[in-house]
C-alpha cells in the first residue's frame, strides 16, 4: 500500500528519535492499571518535549489505547474553551464538562488525554485540579507537556501524592546526541565539536547538523551558554538557506506567533502568499497546526531578536502589517477563533505588563482557588486583620450573601494567605450593590457614563493577603493573574473592571499602562481610611478591542478616529460634533459596540427600547433614518441587512 506523506512524515520523526528510555518508561505506567494518573512532562524549549509525546502516542495506540491530543496554543484558557476544544476532538456532540468526562470513558479500556505546549494554559490549572480531572472515569489517564514544573499546589493537594509522577525532560546524553547527529548525517570529525556546543539540546543539534550539510563548520561556540548557542546556530543555520526569499520569508513570519496565508500575504504584498507558506512549511523547525504554521519558540526569538537589532525598522514594519491585518480578520471571526486573535495580538505587544499578566513567564507558587465554607474562620482573619470594623463588615456581608464571590490563594502547605471578591455586574443583587459604601460609587459612576444593556462590568471589590494587606505581594499577584481568567470567561460582554484599594499609589505604574483611570470623585473613607477606585474601560470591542488599542499605540500605528464618543453622547465627524437623542445614542451606541456584526431589529427593541414587542420595529427604522440624516458622508456607515436590522462598518 503505498504511504501518503503524512505516513512518510511520521515515519521521519519516529527515525529521528533517540534515547529517553527514563522518561517512555514513566509514560508507559499511564498503560497499566495501577499506573499514574497524571503525567507531568516538564523541560526547557526545544528539549524535545513534542518529540516525546509523539512517540509515546505512537506507541499507546499500538498497544490499543485511544489518545487524544490538544495543542494549548489552540485553545483560549477558559472552562469554555477547554470543553469546546475538547468535545470537537472526541465527537458525540457534548458541550458539558461532565458529559464529556463520561464520552471519554466511553472511548476504549484506556485513554490518554495529552495536553502539549501546557505553560500557557496557567489560567486554568486550578479548574483542571480541583474541578475536570478528579471528575475522569479510571479508564482515563492525563499527560501535560510543558515548559515549567507543576505548580506546588499538585503536592499539597490530598490524594494527588500518589496518582501524579513528575517527568523532567533532560538533555540527551553525549551518546545519545552523537546517534541524533549520525542519523541527521553528521559523525566523524565534525561531530564531537558539535556535541559539546549544543549541551545535548535536541533542537540546537538539528540546526548544527543543517548548518555543517554544506560546508564544514571550523568554529563552534563551545563553551557558550545554550541561548547564545541556539542564536548563532540558528544564524549558521540560516546562512545555509540558500535562497534569500525563504530567509526573508523566515524573518517576517518570526514577529508573529502563527502564520497564516492571510498573514504572509499582509507582510510580503510582492510575494505569492501559498509560495511562501510552503517554503516556510518546508524548514524542519516549523509545524502546522490546525490554524497555521508554528515556528519553534527558540529559534522565532532568535530570529526575532537578530532582525530587530540588524534592522529595527524593517522589524517595526513587519508587526504594523501583522496588527493590521489581525485586526481585520478578527472583527469577523467566530467565537470558536476568537482567542487565536487574541493570543496573536498579544504576541505583538512588547508591553511586558501585558505579556505577563496573560502570559506569564514563570511558575507562580500559589495558587488561587474557589473559597469553600471551611476557609470561613481564615477569611474573616485576614478580613478583620487588615481592615477596620466599618471596612471589614462591609466586605464580610458579600461573604455572607454571596460566598461563591470569594476566591482564596493558599500556601504550597495548603493554608489560606489571601483573598479575592469579585463580583459581576449582571449577577448581583442591586440592593446589595447600593448597600455597599465602594460599590454604590462604582454604580453611580455606572450612571453618569452608562454601558450598554448586554455589557458586564466586573467588581473587583477587594483583594488581601495575611501580610502585606492590598500592597503587592506574591499572593496578589496571584490574584491578578486569575482576573485575567475572568476576563477570558466574560469577553466580548465584559466592558469595565472596577477595583479599589487603599495603597493605590503602589500600583500606579503598571496601572497607567494597563489603562486604568483614577475615580477620583469615587474615593469612599471607611474607619479614617480612604479607599480609592480605578476602572479599567475595555472599550465597545472589550478585551480584545483594548488589546488592539495597546498594540496600536505601542506600534505607532494611527487608528480611524472613533465615531462615537460614549461620554459626551456625541458623533465625531471631521470637523464638527453632533449631539444625539437618548434613543439615537441608544441605537449608535449598540452597533458601535458590534462593528461589522448584522444587529436584528429584535435585539435593538429589547435593549434600547426595554421592550420585545415585535410591531415596534418601525420606530427602529426611525431613528435609523434620523442617525443617517445626522451622520452625513458618514451615512454609508449605517449598512441595512435585508431581513435582519442594521449594521455599522468599522471603516
Amino acid at each position: 500500500m503505498p504511504q501518503t506523506l503524512s505516513d512518510l512524515l511520521a515515519s521521519q520523526a519516529q527515525e529521528g528519535f533517540v534515547g529517553r528510555d527514563t522518561e517512555l518508561n514513566a509514560l508507559r505506567g499511564t498503560l497499566t492499571p495501577d499506573g499514574p494518573r497524571v503525567v507531568q512532562v516538564h523541560g526547557i524549549a526545544g528539549i524535545g518535549k513534542t518529540a516525546l509525546l509523539e512517540r509515546f502516542a505512537t506507541e499507546a495506540r499500538s498497544a490499543g489505547a485511544t489518545v487524544i491530543r490538544l495543542d494549548c496554543r489552540d485553545v483560549e484558557p477558559t472552562e469554555t474553551g477547554l470543553v469546546q476544544a475538547l468535545g470537537e476532538a472526541i465527537g458525540g456532540g457534548r458541550h458539558q464538562a461532565d458529559a464529556l468526562a463520561t464520552r471519554l470513558g466511553e472511548l476504549g479500556p484506556t485513554v490518554i488525554l495529552a495536553l502539549d505546549t501546557y505553560e500557557v494554559f496557567l489560567l486554568l490549572d486550578t479548574w483542571l485540579r480541583q474541578v475536570f480531572l478528579p471528575s475522569l472515569p479510571q479508564n482515563v489517564r492525563v499527560l501535560l507537556f510543558g515548559r515549567q514544573r507543576p505548580l506546588s499546589a499538585w503536592y499539597a493537594a490530598p490524594g494527588w501524592g500518589r496518582l501524579m509522577q513528575t517527568v523532567a525532560l533532560e538533555p540527551l546524553t553525549d551518546r545519545e546526541a552523537g546517534e541524533l547527529l549520525a542519523k541527521l548525517g553528521v559523525d566523524g570529525d565534525e561531530a564531537p565539536p558539535i556535541r559539546r556546543s549544543t549541551h545535548g539540546h535536541p533542537l540546537a543539534l538539528m540546526l548544527a547538523a543543517g548548518a555543517v550539510r554544506d560546508e564544514r563548520r571550523e568554529h563552534w561556540p563551545e563553551d557558550a551558554p545554550l541561548q547564545h548557542s541556539l542564536d548563532e546556530l540558528t544564524r549558521m543555520f540560516l546562512a545555509d538557506v540558500s535562497d534569500g526569499v525563504t530567509r526573508r520569508v523566515l524573518e517576517g513570519a518570526a514577529v508573529t506567533r502563527r502564520v497564516t496565508v492571510s498573514l504572509l500575504r499582509a507582510l510580503f504584498p510582492d510575494l505569492a502568499p501559498q509560495d511562501a507558506f510552503e517554503r516556510l512549511r518546508q524548514l524542519p523547525f516549523v509545524d502546522g497546526t490546525s490554524d497555521g504554521l508554528i515556528i519553534h519558540d527558540a529559534v522565532r526569538e532568535a530570529v526575532a531578536r537578530s532582525l530587530h537589532a540588524s534592522d529595527p525598522s524593517r522589524h517595526l514594519d513587519y508587526r504594523r502589517a501583522a496588527w493590521r491585518q489581525l485586526t481585520d480578520e478578527a472583527v469577523s471571526a467566530g467565537s470558536t477563533d476568537l482567542w487565536r486573535y487574541t493570543a496573536d495580538m498579544l504576541y505583538l505587544i512588547e508591553n511586558p505588563v501585558v505579556r505577563e499578566a496573560f502570559f506569564p513567564s514563570g511558575t507562580p507558587r500559589l495558587p488561587v482557588e474557589q473559597a469553600q465554607p471551611y476557609d470561613e474562620d481564615a477569611l474573616e482573619t485576614i478580613i478583620r486583620g487588615r481592615e477596620g470594623p466599618q471596612a471589614a463588615d462591609a466586605l464580610l456581608r458579600w461573604w455572607r450573601r454571596m460566598p461563591q464571590a470569594f476566591s482564596v490563594v493558599r500556601s504550597t502547605e495548603g493554608r489560606v494567605v489571601g483573598l479575592c471578591c469579585k463580583l459581576r455586574s449582571d449577577r448581583v443583587e442591586p440592593t446589595w450593590v447600593v448597600d455597599d459604601p465602594v460599590t454604590s460609587e462604582w454604580c453611580a459612576h455606572l450612571r453618569r457614563r452608562p454601558m450598554a444593556r448586554n455589557e458586564i462590568a466586573l467588581f473587583c471589590r477587594r483583594w488581601l493577603s495575611e501580610g502585606e494587606g492590598d500592597s503587592p505581594s506574591e499572593a496578589q499577584a496571584a490574584v491578578w493573574l486569575d482576573l485575567k481568567r475572568t476576563y477570558m470567561e466574560l469577553r466580548p460582554q465584559v466592558r469595565r473592571v472596577y477595583l479599589v484599594a487603599r495603597d493605590l499609589p503602589a500600583y500606579a505604574s503598571v496601572a497607567q499602562r494597563l489603562g486604568f483611570e483614577v475615580l477620583t470623585e469615587q474615593t469612599v473613607t471607611l474607619d479614617g481610611q480612604d479607599y480609592h477606585s480605578a476602572v479599567l474601560d475595555f472599550g465597545p470591542a472589550s478585551v480584545d478591542g483594548w488589546l488592539a488599542e495597546i498594540a496600536a499605540a505601542e506600534l505607532g500605528v494611527q487608528q480611524a478616529p472613533d465615531l462615537l464618543d460614549v461620554d459626551a453622547r456625541e458623533l465625531v465627524l471631521d470637523d464638527s460634533r453632533i449631539a444625539l437623542t437618548p434613543l439615537e445614542f441608544g441605537v449608535m451606541h449598540h452597533l458601535h459596540a458590534r462593528p461589522d456584526k448584522a444587529v436584528s431589529r429584535t435585539e435593538l427593541l429589547r435593549d434600547v427600547w426595554g421592550t420585545t414587542y415585535e410591531g415596534g420595529s418601525n420606530v427602529v427604522d426611525a431613528v435609523v433614518r434620523t442617525l443617517r440624516r445626522k451622520l452625513g458622508d458618514q451615512s454609508e456607515r449605517v449598512e441595512t441587512v435585508t431581513g435582519v436590522g442594521y449594521r455599522l462598518r468599522s471603516r
